[in-house]
């Protein structure tokens, strides 16, 4: 069963076809495979990017901002890169593209998630202070994907390379995860 993967904004999807098609973004990516893929290469499976922020108790609640959308690119059966949009005063636009672990290791998550999850909507969650991101899978497929809190049983999958101590494509509740992620952040009180 496959996941409930949203659909990007129109304007976010034109921005990465108009990149695609330009010889000058495709040849000044620093994405050496993008550059030489073989054949037509193609944007697939728009994820929202959501920023966790406020992750420790001490400065209030933890929120979420949607900060773009991730499109994997593909050429023939393999994400070969990524691209990502972002919002501006005037919409949608471009931001870049890029290559890594990051984009095998979305594609991994998701292959995942379709046997673990099948009813969730995937979205990716970063975690700036840590340096990690992780596949969100939202219990709601038919929420706005734009907007949202992770929710106690939705689940979180850290993506390779995920931080010291965090194992990489282990699925964790985020009841369960997010106390570790505020621990982790938390400073330690100092013994006098």
């Amino acid at each position: 069963m496959p996941l409930h993967v949203p659909p990007a904004p129109a304007p976010a999807l034109r921005t990465v076809l108009a990149a695609l098609g330009s010889p000058t973004a495709v040849r000044e990516a620093r994405t050496p495979s993008l550059r030489a893929a073989q054949g037509p290469v193609r944007p697939e499976l728009p994820l929202p990017v959501h920023v966790l922020d406020q992750v420790t108790e001490a400065t209030g609640p933890s929120r979420t901002r949607l900060t773009g959308w991730r499109f994997l690119i593909r050429c023939g059966e393999r994400a070969v890169a990524a691209a990502d949009t972002r919002l501006t005063p005037d919409g949608w636009a471009f931001s870049h593209f890029f290559e890594g672990p990051y984009v095998t290791a979305t594609e991994r998550a998701l292959r995942q998630a379709e046997a673990l999850a099948p009813h969730h909507q995937p979205r990716l969650l970063s975690v700036p202070e840590l340096y990690m991101l992780t596949l969100w899978l939202h219990g709601d497929p038919a929420a706005d994907p734009a907007t949202g809190h992770p929710a106690a049983d939705d689940i979180l999958v850290p993506l390779a390379p995920a931080p010291p101590g965090i194992a990489a494509h282990r699925p964790h509740r985020v009841a369960e995860l997010l106390p570790v992620l505020t621990h982790r952040l938390t400073p330690a009180a100092i013994v006098a």
